[in-house]
Parts: C-alpha cells; sequence; structure tokens
C-alpha cells in the first residue's frame, strides 16, 4: 500500500458534462481551473468550473476536486487505490481522473466534509487554499 498522500482541496464546485461524441470541445471548457477532457466513441466528456458549464448541458454538478500532490512515476503503484479504499468502505462515491503528472479526485460537495474526515483518518493530508471551504 501507498504511504499517505498529500491532496490539495481546489477552489469552487466542479461540474462533469456530457456532450455527443462528434461535438467540438467548447470554448466554455477552457479558463481558470482543474479542466479534464475525453473523447470516446459514446461521448465529449468535459470536466471543469461548474459556473462555466451552460444549463443546456447534460451535466452532473455538485462536485468539489482534490489533486493529488505529484507528479508521480509511472512505475508507482496504489496511490489511488490507498485513497479509494477507505472512501469506498465509508460509502462515498468518487470521479477519478489522472494525467501525466497526477491525479484527481472529485467527491460530491455533500460529502466533502466525510470524506476529508476518512482519508486523514487514513493517514493522508488535505491541503486547504484560503478560499477552498470543506
Amino acid at each position: 500500500m501507498s504511504p499517505g498522500q498529500t491532496l490539495r482541496l481546489l477552489e469552487g464546485s466542479y461540474a462533469v458534462g456530457q456532450l455527443e461524441p462528434s461535438s467540438p470541445i467548447p470554448s466554455w471548457a477552457e479558463g481558470e481551473g482543474f479542466v479534464s477532457i475525453s473523447r470516446t466513441k459514446e461521448e465529449l466528456s468535459v470536466v471543469c468550473r461548474e459556473d462555466r458549464v451552460p444549463r443546456t448541458v447534460k451535466t452532473e454538478r455538485g462536485w468539489r476536486c482534490l489533486e493529488f500532490q505529484g507528479p508521480f512515476d509511472f512505475s508507482l503503484s496504489g496511490i489511488l487505490a490507498s485513497v479509494l479504499g477507505p472512501l469506498a468502505e465509508a460509502r462515498i462515491g468518487i470521479f477519478a481522473v489522472s494525467t501525466y503528472n497526477t491525479d484527481y479526485l472529485l467527491v460530491k460537495e455533500r460529502d466533502l466534509s466525510r470524506a476529508v474526515e476518512t482519508l486523514e483518518r487514513a493517514g493522508h493530508t488535505i491541503a486547504r487554499t484560503s478560499n477552498a471551504k470543506t
């Protein structure tokens, strides 16, 4: 198992939007904060700050984002599992995104306090910016 991780709580609420697979990358996905864009044969998914997503887009809103403090070498294992295990035991749903350098974990706003408590009890550290409230 991976040793305790440090995760930074990002400011603001996030949304996961779903568009048609052939849709162009929307201009509203641009801007500050974490953004992830994935295209498959079934969909174009966009994760970004909630306030930028038009109400006309099929969206799951109300997520908070935790950034793993990487970067991590590709040969490392168990980083996500060390966080996901305790959250699964606490029955806290997640949405995970990986990038070249690190991982991002989104939890619903309503579960954030419980998720932070669960992760800290499991030996992880949650860093908060001055504007990122739990």
